[in-house]
């Protein structure tokens, strides 16, 4: 399959989603600077099912989020393409909303996975996912990895 095949609309990811036979893992975020950190969460999410679809947030949500004046460094399609590049990846949705709610509400997923920096009742869309009988996975994150980090560097290396 190519990998762009990969990124869907909702509507797209909502047949894709009611076409799968196993455990469908859900998670989410902006992955600005694909790191290790990102990978290792991916990949962890996708071991506690059967298949992993990502949402990601669009340009405007990015924003929104208030992630900097300069976020996203890396355009909503660039960022969408990397992610279904990843093995563990199995489909990659972008959204416009401040939170992935919708999304998660549309596909039904079976597990819902964030990084252990959100607590449990921070992670939306978890009582819903319970809700349904699905699980609410919090992994933990790999040490000194994130976006926000390592533009602190590059910035600190370009003063320099």
């Amino acid at each position: 399959m190519n990998t762009a095949d990969k990124i869907r609309t909702p509507a797209d990811a909502d047949r894709w989603r009611r076409r799968q036979q196993g455990r469908v893992v859900f998670t989410n975020g902006v992955f600005d600077l694909l790191h290790v950190g990102h990978v290792t969460l991916l990949e962890a999410a996708r071991r506690e099912g059967d298949a992993l679809a990502v949402g990601v947030n669009s340009d405007a949500s990015v924003r929104r989020l208030a992630k900097g004046a300069d976020r996203p460094l890396v355009p909503e399609g660039d960022r969408a393409r990397l992610l279904a590049a990843l093995a563990c990846v199995d489909c990659v949705v972008l959204f416009d909303e401040d939170t992935p709610l919708a999304l998660i509400e549309r596909l039904r997923p079976d597990v819902l996975v964030k990084g252990a920096d959100y607590a449990r009742d921070a992670i939306v869309g978890a009582d819903q996912v319970e809700a349904w009988g699905g699980r609410v996975v919090r992994v933990p994150l790999a040490s000194g990895y994130s976006t926000t980090r390592l533009l602190e560097r590059l910035r600190r290396a370009d003063d320099a």
